[in-house]
C-alpha cells in the first residue's frame, strides 16, 4: 500500500499537471471506484463537471484536490493498486481504467486501479487546528514532513500509551504517513526493535525514532518512492526505485548493512516486520 513519499510523489505531479485546469465531464466506469461517495457514480460526475482543481493536498496517506468555486474536496483512495494518471486522451485506455475525468488543458486525469480497493469521493472541507481538510480526513494526524508537525507533542502521546512503538507508529491518529516499510526502516536507523514498549522508551530515544521515520521518507521522496512491482507509479506512469536502497524491509536472511548479522522475517498484525538481531534485540517482555 502506498505510504506518504509515495502518495507524496503523486501530489507533486497532479499540482505540476492538473492544479488550474477545470473538469470538462466525468466518465466513471466501474462502481467499485466511487462506492465511498454514496449518492453514486452521477451524483459523482455531475458535481465534479464544471470544477476548477485549486490545489492537490496531502496529509500522511491521504490525498484530496480542492475544488473551486463549490469549495469541495475530491478525496482520492490509491487502495493498495490506485493510479492517478495524467494522460493525453490520444493514449489508449489502461485495461484497468476505472474513471475518467477530462480537464480543460487537453488531457485525461485517469484513475486505474487493478484491485479495485481504491476509488474517488467528493466531502466537505471543514476546519481542524488552522488546517482545512476534508471531513474523512480529519481524525488524522499530522506527519514528520508537516511544518506544523511537533514532536515532542507525539513524544508526549506515545510515552502516555502501552503499546509496542511499532504499532504506535501505524496508528494515524498518533502520527500519520509512516506504513509497515517506513516503520521498519526508520526502526532499524534508530536500533529499536518494533515490540518495544512506548511507555518503556526513553523521550529521546522516541524522538530517535520519529527523526528517523522523516529522515528515511526524505530519502524516499528524493528517489520516487518506493515500488515492489508495476503498480505503483507517479503520474507520468514512472515507478519508484527507493527499494533499492533498503535497509530491513524484504531482506529476509540477508546481511544486515550495519553489522552483517541475518535479517529476520517476524509475523506482524497479519503483515511481515523485518529487523536485525543484533541491533536491535527483542525485548525481554513484550507489551501487552
Amino acid at each position: 500500500m502506498p505510504e506518504l513519499p509515495e502518495v507524496e510523489v503523486v501530489r507533486r505531479g497532479l499540482d505540476a499537471h492538473v492544479v488550474g485546469a477545470t473538469v470538462n465531464s466525468v466518465q466513471v466506469l466501474h462502481p467499485r471506484a466511487v462506492r465511498r461517495h454514496e449518492p453514486g457514480p452521477r451524483d459523482l460526475a455531475l458535481h465534479l463537471t464544471g470544477q476548477k482543481v485549486a490545489s492537490a493536498e496531502r496529509r500522511g496517506k491521504y490525498l484530496w484536490l480542492v475544488l473551486e468555486p463549490a469549495d469541495l474536496a475530491l478525496v482520492v483512495h490509491l487502495g493498495m493498486s490506485g493510479q492517478m494518471l495524467v494522460q493525453p486522451p490520444t493514449v489508449p485506455d489502461e485495461k484497468h481504467l476505472r474513471i475518467r475525468a477530462v480537464l480543460d488543458n487537453g488531457a485525461d486525469l485517469r484513475f486505474v486501479d487493478q484491485r479495485t480497493f481504491g476509488g474517488w469521493a467528493l466531502a466537505p472541507l471543514m476546519e481542524v487546528d488552522g488546517d482545512r481538510l476534508p471531513l474523512p480526513v480529519a481524525h488524522i494526524a499530522r506527519d514528520p514532513m508537516d511544518p506544523r508537525f511537533d514532536p515532542d507533542a507525539v513524544v508526549a502521546v506515545l510515552r502516555s500509551k502501552h503499546t509496542e512503538i511499532k504499532r504506535a507508529l501505524l496508528d494515524q491518529t498518533v502520527v500519520s504517513g509512516i506504513g509497515n516499510i517506513y516503520a521498519d526502516e526508520a526502526l532499524w536507523r534508530a536500533r529499536i526493535h518494533g515490540n518495544r514498549p512506548t511507555d518503556a522508551l526513553s523521550r529521546p530515544t522516541l524522538r530517535a525514532v520519529l527523526d528517523a521515520a522523516a529522515e528515511v521518507m526524505v530519502q524516499a521522496l528524493g528517489q520516487g518512492g518506493t515500488s515492489f512491482d508495476a503498480l505503483y507509479v507517479n503520474v507520468n506512469g514512472e515507478s519508484g526505485y527507493f527499494e533499492r536502497s533498503l535497509n530491513v524491509y524484504g531482506r529476509e536472511n540477508e546481511g544486515c548493512r550495519r553489522c552483517g548479522a541475518p535479517i529476520r522475517r517476524e509475523k506482524f498484525m497479519n503483515r511481515s516486520s523485518y529487523s536485525c538481531p543484533k541491533c536491535q534485540p527483542r525485548p525481554r517482555t513484550r507489551a501487552s
